[in-house]
C-alpha cells in the first residue's frame, strides 16, 4: 500500500531502500496525525512568517505533504534525505524547490512552525531541542509526533524542561501529538558530542547525540576489535562505520593501510572524522569520511579490505536489507581476493547470505551470542 490520502489530497509514497514486506509503507500513523493537524490558513500564515522546519522526517510524508509551503527538512540518515527526493518526484513537485539539510548545519533563525517526528532515542531529541532553543521565538509553533508507545514521561519532561509548558493530544491510531509552548528558559549547555574512554588504550571516543552505543563500545563491536584484521595493505573500509571505532583501530593494526569511513548518518561520519583527530592525528592523511548509502559511489573491484558491524533495522523497523545490501556491494567492490570481515548476532545466519555470494564464509572467532565470519572474494 503506497497510497496515502488526506482530506485535501493524497501522497504516492514509497520506502527507500524498497523492500520486499508487503506490510512495511513509508509513513505511519504520527505522519497522517500531523499532516491532518493543520489546516490550510495555518500553514499560509505560518510560511509567510518563517521558515518551516521539519525535523526526522523518515521517507518524505510531511514534507511532501507540505511541499507548497517551501518547508526545510533537517535529517541525520542519507537515506531518508533520498527517500525524500524521490518521493518528491514521484509525486511531481519537481517545479518546486526541494529544501533539505543535515542535522548537523546551523537551523534557520526564528521559524515560525517546527514540526518533529520525535526520534528513536532521547539523546538526539534533547540535541534537537537544545539547537531549537537557540532559533526559536515566543511565536514559534512547536508540534511533536511519535506512537503512543515511544512517546514517554521522560520524552515529555525534555519538551518541559527544554522549550516550556508541555501539552498532549488524545490517541489517535497509536499515535499523539506534542504541544509545548515556546517560553523563556535557561541556557542549557549542549552535552553532545559525549565522549568516554576506550577500554585498554588511551583513546577517547566521541559520539555524536544519534550514533549508536553513545557511552560505551557495543558488544558486537567490542568482539570483532579483539580480531581486527592487521597488517594489510590497499584499501580498507570501516562500512556502516558509526563512532569508528573499528576503523580507528584498523589504522593502528595496519599502518600501510588507506581508511574509508562510511555511513549514512551524518552524526556518525562526523563522530568518525573527531575520533581519528582527536586519537590519531598522524592518520588523518590516509583517513577519508564519506556519508554514503552502503557503498554506492564506490568503484567496482577498488577495496582490499571490508570490516562492518551490519546495522540489522532500519529507522525503528527490524530487517536484514541494509546488511545484505551491504553483503551484495561488497561483492561488486572488493578486489579478487578481498576480504569482507563482519560480526554479527549467531541467530542472524549470516554465514548463509556470505555462502550465496562468496562460495563461503570462515568462522574467525564465536561465543555465545556473536560470530565473526570472513569472506574471499574469489
Amino acid at each position: 500500500m503506497n497510497l496515502l490520502n488526506l482530506e485535501t489530497s493524497e501522497l504516492t509514497l514509497h520506502r527507500y531502500p524498497s523492500t520486499n514486506d508487503p506490510n512495511l509503507q513509508a509513513w505511519d500513523a504520527a505522519d497522517e496525525y500531523l499532516l491532518r493537524e493543520l489546516t490550510t490558513e495555518q500553514l499560509q500564515n505560518a510560511a509567510s512568517q518563517g521558515p518551516i522546519l521539519i525535523l526526522n522526517d523518515s521517507f518524505g510524508a510531511l514534507t511532501c505533504g507540505l511541499a507548497h509551503y517551501q518547508p526545510i527538512a533537517i535529517s541525520d540518515s542519507l537515506l531518508s534525505q533520498e527517500a525524500t527526493r524521490r518521493n518528491w518526484q514521484t509525486n511531481e513537485l519537481e517545479e518546486l524547490p526541494l529544501h533539505q539539510q543535515d542535522v548537523l548545519a546551523p537551523l534557520p533563525a526564528a521559524p515560525s512552525l517546527v514540526l518533529i517526528k520525535v526520534p528513536k532515542t532521547l539523546a538526539m531529541l534533547e540535541y534537537q531541542l537544545l539547537r531549537l532553543r537557540e532559533v526559536v521565538t515566543p511565536g514559534t509553533r512547536v508540534i511533536a509526533s511519535g506512537k503512543v508507545k515511544e512517546i514517554h514521561n521522560s520524552t515529555l519532561a525534555l519538551f518541559e524542561q527544554i522549550l516550556g509548558t508541555t501539552k498532549t493530544s488524545l490517541a489517535w491510531k497509536k499515535a499523539r501529538l506534542i504541544y509545548p509552548q515556546v517560553e523563556e528558559r535557561p541556557v542549557i549547555a549542549n552535552p553532545y558530542p559525549t565522549v568516554w574512554p576506550l577500554d585498554n588504550t588511551d583513546y577517547q571516543i566521541a559520539n555524536h547525540a544519534n550514533v549508536f552505543a553513545r557511552a560505551s563500545l557495543d558488544i558486537g563491536a567490542r568482539f570483532l576489535l579483539e580480531h581486527l584484521p592487521r597488517q594489510k595493505r590497499g584499501l580498507m573500509v570501516d562500512l556502516g562505520c558509526g563512532n569508528g571505532v573499528l576503523g580507528l583501530m584498523a589504522l593502528e593494526y595496519n599502518p600501510e593501510a588507506e581508511l574509508l569511513f562510511l555511513d549514512e548518518s551524518y552524526m556518525a561520519v562526523a563522530s568518525s572524522q573527531l575520533n581519528v583527530e582527536q586519537n590519531r592525528p598522524q592518520d588523518l592523511a590516509r583517513s577519508r569520511f564519506q556519508v554514503g548509502h552502503s557503498l554506492n559511489g564506490i568503484d567496482s573491484n577498488s577495496v582490499d579490505v571490508i570490516i562492518c558491524n551490519p546495522p540489522f533495522h532500519q529507522l525503528q523497523t527490524i530487517t536484514d536489507d541494509i546488511a545484505w545490501q551491504m553483503f551484495r556491494d561488497a561483492k561488486r567492490c572488493l578486489k579478487r581476493g578481498g576480504e569482507l570481515w563482519i560480526v554479527g548476532n549467531r541467530h542472524l545466519d549470516y554465514h548463509i547470505k556470505l555462502k550465496r555470494l562468496f562460495g563461503g564464509a570462515e568462522c574467525i572467532a564465536s561465543n555465545s551470542k556473536f560470530v565473526i565470519l570472513r569472506s574471499l572474494n574469489r
